[in-house]
């Protein structure tokens, strides 16, 4: 199928699909006139990825998640659970500092409104 297909069929924009083909997370093969061809398993590859995504991981790590898919074994799938663990840690403390961040904001707008109850007129 051509890319066009690809995207109408997993809700992708083809945009997505050159990206993710430019970052070696999709393969297809090129016809005489250099447009894309792709078989119907790279939906669920697609499907895949969009699902990595969505749980806030990168490129770069759904393409170390990639051999799980490609090559199942207790190896690759022992590998992927911990890099999924590695990107939760580093989500989780993220979480932790826009925690921190939105209470500082919290602070900075008491003050503000304290300071403006004082203002003449309020």
């Amino acid at each position: 199928m051509r890319i066009g297909e690809l995207a109408a069929r997993t809700g992708v924009s083809i945009r997505s699909l050159r990206y993710y083909e430019e970052h070696g997370l999709l393969t297809s093969t090129r016809s005489a006139s250099g447009q894309r061809h792709y078989t119907a398993e790279e939906i669920e590859r697609v499907e895949f990825i969009q699902r990595m995504y969505a749980a806030g991981l990168s490129s770069r790590t759904v393409a170390e998640l990639l051999p799980c898919v490609e090559a199942p074994s207790e190896e690759t799938s022992d590998a992927a659970l911990e890099r999924m663990a590695q990107e939760r840690d580093r989500l989780s403390a993220h979480i932790d500092d826009l925690i921190r961040t939105r209470a500082a904001l919290d602070r900075l707008m008491a003050v503000n409104r304290a300071h403006r109850a004082t203002l003449p007129g309020a």
